[in-house]
C-alpha cells in the first residue's frame, strides 16, 4: 500500500466514530458526544423522516429509493423507481409524500401501497429540480424547487406553497439563489429555508391563506470560507426551537433567536438531518454514501415528521 492510500485508509478508519472538535452547547450535546457511522454504501442519502417506533426513512436519490432504518439499525428498502425522490415529509393522514429530483413531481405513498401524484408546481413553470417540502398543520405543502446546478444567473427558483387539496401550488417567494432545505416553528408561524449558495438562512410569516410575508434574516452560517458556497441543505428543529442545518462545515447549530451555538463536524458533505430514534434523542445526518447518528440532549419536536 503506498502512502497516499495508506493516508486515506486512516482517516476513513478514524471518521467512523468522530468526536466532536466543538464546544459542548449546554441542553444540545455532552462533553463527549461522538458522530457515529450507522451504515454507509450508498449513493446520495437524503430525505431523514423519523418514525413512530423510533426507525428512520430515508433516501437514496440517485439510486430513486427509499429505505427504512428499523431502530435496531437494520436497513431494508421500501420503495424503488422513485424518480429520484429527494425530501420526504408526512401529509396529515400520516402517508409519506416524497419530491421526485427527476420526476420533478410529488407523490404520496399511500398505507395501502399505492402510489399518486400529488403536484407538478405551480401549472405554470416546469420545475427544474425539487428538492425538500414539509407539511403544515393544515395540510398545505411548502417546497422548493433550487434548479440543478451550475448556477445559471437570473434564472428564478422557486420556494412553493401547495393549499390543502389543490394540484397547483403557489409561488411563494423567488428571491432566493437556490432554495433547499425547510421547516416550519413550532407555533406553525414562520417558514425558515436554507439557501445552499447563500450563507443567510432565511425567515418568513406564514398567513392565513399560506402566502408568505415580511422575509428577513433568521441566521447567517458561520466559518464559510469567503467566496464558498455555504452548502445549507437539510434542516431540523428541535422541541425547544432550535435550528440544526447542513452545511459545508458539519452541521450548524443556531438557537431560537438565531444565534449560533456550534457545529458538529461530518467526515462527508452532509445533506439532510431529523430526530428520531427514543424520545427523538438521536440526531441522523445523511451525509453522501453514509447516514450518521449521534446521541443528544435535546429531543425533536412534539409533532409527527420533523
Amino acid at each position: 500500500m503506498n502512502m497516499r492510500l495508506f493516508v486515506l485508509a486512516i482517516a476513513t478508519s478514524l471518521c467512523a466514530s468522530c468526536a466532536l472538535t466543538s464546544t459542548p452547547t449546554t441542553g444540545v450535546l455532552a462533553p463527549g458526544a461522538r458522530l457515529e457511522l450507522v451504515r454507509e454504501g450508498f449513493q446520495f442519502t437524503e430525505g431523514p423522516l423519523p418514525m413512530a417506533d423510533g426507525g428512520l426513512y430515508f433516501t437514496d436519490l440517485r439510486a430513486s429509493k427509499v429505505h427504512r432504518l428499523d431502530p435496531r439499525g437494520n436497513v431494508s428498502t421500501v420503495y424503488e423507481n422513485t424518480g429520484e425522490t429527494n425530501g420526504l415529509a408526512y401529509d396529515l393522514n400520516g402517508e409519506v409524500l416524497g419530491i421526485e429530483a427527476a420526476g420533478k413531481r410529488i407523490r404520496r405513498f399511500g398505507a395501502d401501497g399505492r402510489v399518486s401524484e400529488v403536484s407538478r408546481g405551480d401549472g405554470v413553470h416546469e420545475m427544474l429540480q425539487p428538492n425538500d417540502l414539509i407539511v403544515d398543520t393544515k395540510g398545505g405543502i411548502y417546497f422548493t424547487d433550487p434548479g440543478p446546478r451550475p448556477v445559471v444567473a437570473g434564472r428564478k427558483v422557486y420556494v412553493y406553497y401547495l393549499p390543502p387539496g389543490a394540484k397547483n401550488a403557489l409561488v411563494a417567494d423567488d428571491r432566493m439563489i437556490r432554495p433547499n432545505g425547510l421547516t416550519i416553528s413550532l407555533d406553525g408561524k414562520v417558514l425558515i429555508v436554507a439557501d445552499t449558495v447563500d450563507q443567510t438562512i432565511w425567515q418568513y410569516d406564514i398567513q392565513v391563506d399560506g402566502k408568505l410575508a415580511n422575509r428577513r434574516p433568521f441566521a447567517r452560517m458561520q466559518n464559510i470560507a469567503a467566496g464558498e458556497d455555504s452548502g445549507g441543505d437539510g434542516l431540523a428543529i428541535d422541541f425547544e426551537g432550535r435550528i440544526f442545518v447542513t452545511s459545508v462545515t458539519g452541521i450548524q447549530m443556531f438557537d431560537r433567536e438565531g444565534r449560533y451555538l456550534g457545529n458538529i463536524p461530518v467526515p462527508r458533505k452532509s445533506t439532510n438531518v431529523a430526530f428520531s430514534g427514543p424520545d427523538k434523542s438521536v440526531l441522523y445526518i445523511t451525509a453522501r454514501e453514509g447516514v450518521y447518528k449521534i446521541q443528544t440532549l435535546t429531543r425533536g419536536p412534539d409533532r409527527r415528521g420533523k
